[in-house]
């Protein structure tokens, strides 16, 4: 039903993850993520938002992705039909794909980064997700969108997409966190949103808000009178 790729670029701290699948809202549902633990996409044919929450939480207190899922999935008497990928602040990841997953389903696990995903063509489609981010340049959110379309061209969900997301948490910019809940092309609209907030006025307002390296940062009042003045 879904596939996703969570990644960590060690140089530069920034945690970058994204899905996409054939139903409503997967930014609610699978994604979950903070700058100070890492990431995780808790999904499948009855995913459980208290796996994504609790990863975090776990990730948090310095527990690695690989103790996290086995933590999370061993007392689960629901775990079969669920799906789990971590990605832990040090880059560490771990996935977990429940026994009646809808095929085709798996979970492909590299050092800082993992991909996986439920009820899609093939194993092509992990494989064009994780190859399509490392190919590509530029911003995490254009290589993030630039993967969804390789696994789109790969097989994608078998129903299609109606939804999409992408979340980058980096130490000194605010979270970008985007949705597209409900669209009948909804990789082409999210890039048209990721775009849209990479502009003036809305990119220039990131600049004034908290973020991990100056959690007092807001807009140098004296400056914006003498401005107005």
């Amino acid at each position: 039903m879904t596939f996703s790729i969570l990644t960590f670029d060690a140089k530069t701290g920034v945690y970058a993850g994204a899905a996409a699948t054939g139903s409503l809202c997967v930014g609610g549902w699978v994604l979950g993520g903070d700058i100070e633990s890492g990431l995780c996409a808790s999904q499948g044919t009855a995913p459980s938002t208290f796996w994504r929450d609790d990863a975090i939480r776990r990730l948090h207190a310095g527990d690695t992705a690989e103790n996290v899922v086995s933590g999370l999935t061993g007392n689960d008497t629901g775990r079969d039909h669920r799906q789990l990928a971590v990605l832990d602040k040090s880059g560490g990841t771990a996935g977990f794909t429940g026994a009646q997953s809808m095929p085709f389903a798996d979970v492909i696990a590299t050092p800082t980064l993992i991909v996986a995903g439920n009820m899609i063509k093939s194993r092509d489609v992990l494989t064009a997700l994780a190859d399509g981010f490392r190919a590509s340049d530029g911003s995490p959110q254009m290589r993030l969108l630039a993967a969804l379309h390789a696994a789109q061209i790969a097989g994608s969900d078998v129903r299609g997409l109606q939804s999409a997301a992408l979340l980058v948490l980096s130490p000194d910019a605010p979270p970008l966190d985007l949705r597209i809940d409900h669209s009948a092309t909804p990789l082409n609209d999210l890039a048209a949103l990721a775009q849209r907030v990479s502009q003036p006025p809305y990119v220039h307002w990131l600049d004034k808000v908290p973020v991990l390296t100056d959690r007092d940062r807001a807009p140098d009042r004296s400056a914006a009178s003498a401005s107005q003045g």
